[in-house]
């Protein structure tokens, strides 16, 4: 894609959601902006402070073959069913953390998208009728709405200052060292790759190594196999499985490749581009649709990538995406505080 073609993507993409909030905030009613938190106060009682064993960040090896990719009782996205087949691969045994990242940072100076400041230009509106807020560096951070929603707008709010390593905001937790680092632009986790040598996997790789050979399923993972949301979303999470927001990588059971969070905790982002539903004829290492051919019905400004796995904001009362064939469209200019990813490679890393 060309550089400033994408760079133009990814800023609009921001502003695209900035501007729903204005939207947002230009029609609620007197009695809504009362009780609705303009700002996130509650989000910092969403990290988690405890700690798990860090699985090594070696990655484990994944032997080529063939799977059911898909599953179609539950989301018509994910399907059809297809016979698929993809080569030997690597793949990280978790999440890249934010000790990672960090030592990328540290290492090069790189600067991530959700640090810099908007281009009003952007917006498609005068300049002075922006609220200088949303001009600021800032990324999407889940806040509990104030009253019961199944609208997302309720719950996701544009926060000035929250970035990887201010993952609630300024005024909230630094980012746990070991927790998923979250709040990534597309181009953020390719540079990240870039430099350790790597790449995002495809999303049959990543469905391959998730599903691990056991049979599709529609329920609610256990506690201790994932971090999900247990109780009525967005506004009673019971905690039963420990955790009230993101967990430290290692605190759940790997699958039988010996991979943690495959499902939960953060959504993962993959190489393919999105749109709905499988191609039946790409069958053989597919890489999913060109840029021209994707589409995703939820976001028109650009296309978006393939997430897959779930997050620790999925529940079964809205979002039963707690699954390795679970698969959404991820817009590659915005982060947000469930959405991470991991790495691919084509032959064993050196030690």
């Amino acid at each position: 894609m060309n550089p400033i073609r994408s760079s133009l993507r990814t800023r609009t993409s921001l502003a695209g959601l900035a501007l729903t909030v204005m939207a947002l905030a230009a029609c609620s009613s007197d009695e809504t902006q009362d009780s609705a938190p303009a700002r996130p106060t509650m989000a910092q009682d969403f990290a988690t402070t405890a700690s798990c064993d860090t699985p090594p960040d070696t990655p484990v090896e994944i032997a080529g073959g063939s799977f059911t990719m898909g599953q179609v009782d539950i989301y018509a996205e994910e399907g059809p069913l297809r016979e698929t087949r993809v080569d030997t691969f690597w793949i990280d045994r978790h999440e890249v953390t934010n000790r990672q990242y960090a030592e990328f940072i540290a290492a090069t100076g790189y600067v991530t998208l959700a640090e810099k400041p908007v281009d009003p230009a952007l917006y498609g509106v005068p300049a002075e009728q922006i609220p200088p807020e949303l001009l600021l560096p800032g990324s999407a951070v889940f806040t509990p709405p104030a009253r019961p929603s199944r609208n997302y707008t309720d719950w996701w709010v544009y926060v000035p200052g929250a970035s990887w390593m201010k993952p609630y905001g300024p005024d909230g937790p630094d980012a746990g060292s070991d927790q998923p680092v979250v709040h990534l632009a597309y181009e953020d986790m390719l540079a990240y790759a870039d430099w350790a040598g790597g790449r995002l996997p495809t999303e049959a790789e990543w469905e391959y190594a998730a599903s691990a050979g056991m049979d599709t399923y529609t329920e609610q993972p256990g506690p201790q196999a994932a971090n999900s949301w247990q109780g009525a979303f967005p506004m009673v999470n019971e905690e039963t499985d420990g955790f009230r927001g993101i967990a430290p990588v290692g605190c759940f059971t790997p699958n039988a490749n010996g991979l943690y969070d495959m499902v939960g905790n953060v959504w993962e982002v993959t190489s393919d581009f999105y749109r709905p539903g499988h191609d039946p004829a790409d069958t053989d290492n597919p890489r999913g649709p060109s840029e021209n051919a994707a589409y995703d019905p939820a976001n028109p400004v650009s296309p978006s990538r393939v997430m897959k796995g779930g997050s620790y904001l999925c529940a079964p009362n809205y979002c039963q995406r707690y699954r390795p064939t679970s698969r959404q469209g991820r817009d590659p200019g915005l982060g947000a505080s469930n959405v991470g990813f991991r790495l691919a490679y084509d032959a064993a890393p050196e030690s």
